[in-house]
């Protein structure tokens, strides 16, 4: 059997509000809670459970993206006024140029949680 991430327990300030902010600039759909987690599903074999903890500490999830999902991520950022930038040190400069990829991107929750979205185009 090959190793697959099933799950990652995510910290949040609020669970249900940080999946809904995920989930809506991800372009995923949010079902709501189960039991104290709010799952994002962001692939057959991936979910993302929001936990609302005391004094959540960031945590930093990467994602490969093919160019029309970076697009339409980028485009959801403008739309809801969402600072994103090219540098985990800096992701509101506004940029979209990456060191690992072709384009790439950082944004930020209110809990810290650093996102990170890299494109081959």
């Amino acid at each position: 059997m090959s190793i697959t991430l099933n799950h990652a327990i995510v910290p949040a300030v609020d669970n249900e509000r940080a999946a809904v902010f995920f989930a809506g600039i991800m372009g995923l759909p949010y079902s709501g809670r189960v039991r104290h987690f709010a799952p994002v599903r962001v692939n057959e074999q991936l979910t993302l459970d929001f936990m609302t903890v005391d004094r959540p500490v960031g945590l930093h999830v990467a994602f490969d993206v093919d160019p029309a999902t970076f697009d339409q991520v980028l485009a959801r950022l403008h739309a809801g006024g969402v600072p994103y930038g090219s540098e985990p040190d800096e992701p509101d400069n506004g940029r979209t140029d990456h060191a690992l990829s072709a384009r790439g991107l950082y944004f930020t929750d209110d809990a810290g949680n650093l996102y990170e979205l890299m494109s081959p185009a």
